[in-house]
């Protein structure tokens, strides 16, 4: 009973003391929120392994004995624990190599959103809908992660548009433009671009590419409000926006061509 209440107070005040070391001893500095957490955590699980060491001194535990055990530990963890073992490894590469950080949005397969924990076995990411998913650690480690957030907050957007073969691309070129100075959430410096990219089967490609800061975590939206801009841009100055067409030549015989109303007839 005793060594349960000693493990309980451990944890608790390693709680406090977690917290004590993001919320006040850090508070001042001008580390992120993001690093804040980070140390904390690691200071927990310090202090958790010597307050262990000192219960178990204290108490009078033989430390010998549990060699044993930590042998058969180990060999399950090398089998059935595997995968505890290695999103928990995981979570410790993570808080010391940063790859991710509270507050980055990110994408790791098909989870895309804001991380707001870091956890010993796993983290949670906020998507757009306000579901929070639980991503194990070692996804992070294993997979292709896409940081919008590790070098800052500003993205460069790249949103491609078709105009019909014909088209003054100069003029195309100088309305994309326009869309994009027009809208507030996209940077005056660096400044948009417009790219003509290559020359399609049924237009003309072109890309523009904007950045934005106020935006970065939500993409969806700015592309979606820069897509209604160019459209009504183009329908103001005649641009046509091209749909797959094909030409169908006939070398030789003849097709017979019914009217609706003959295959009615026929059937």
């Amino acid at each position: 009973l005793t060594l349960v209440l000693l493990l309980m107070a451990l944890f608790y005040i390693t709680g406090k003391i977690r917290n004590w070391v993001v919320n006040k001893l850090l508070i001042k500095s001008e580390v992120d929120v993001g690093t804040r957490e980070a140390m904390g955590t690691l200071v927990r699980y310090v202090v958790i392994g010597i307050g262990l060491l000192v219960i178990f001194q204290t108490l009078g535990i033989d430390l010998t004995p549990l060699n044993v055990l930590a042998g058969t530990v180990g060999i399950g963890i090398g089998f059935g624990l595997q995968n505890i073992a290695n999103n928990f490894i995981s979570g410790l590469i993570i808080l010391l190599e940063r790859p991710i950080k509270i507050g980055d949005r990110i994408e790791v397969g098909s989870v895309e959103g804001d991380v707001i924990k870091i956890g010993a076995r796993s983290t949670i990411v906020l998507t757009n809908d306000d579901i929070a998913i639980i991503v194990p650690n070692s996804k992070f480690i294993t997979e292709n992660v896409v940081n919008w957030s590790h070098t800052g907050a500003r993205v460069r957007f790249r949103i491609p548009v078709s105009v019909a073969y014909g088209s003054d691309v100069r003029l195309v070129e100088n309305l994309l433009l326009e869309v994009a100075k027009e809208n507030p959430d996209v940077l005056d410096d660096p400044p948009p671009g417009v790219r003509l990219l290559a020359f399609g089967d049924s237009g003309l490609l072109f890309e523009l590419r904007a950045w934005s800061a106020s935006l970065a975590h939500r993409k969806g939206l700015l592309i979606s409000a820069l897509n209604f801009a160019i459209y009504e841009k183009f329908q103001q100055h005649g641009i046509e926006i091209p749909f797959p067409q094909r030409d169908l030549r006939i070398r030789n015989g003849l097709i017979e061509v019914k009217s609706p109303c003959q295959l009615d007839k026929t059937q």
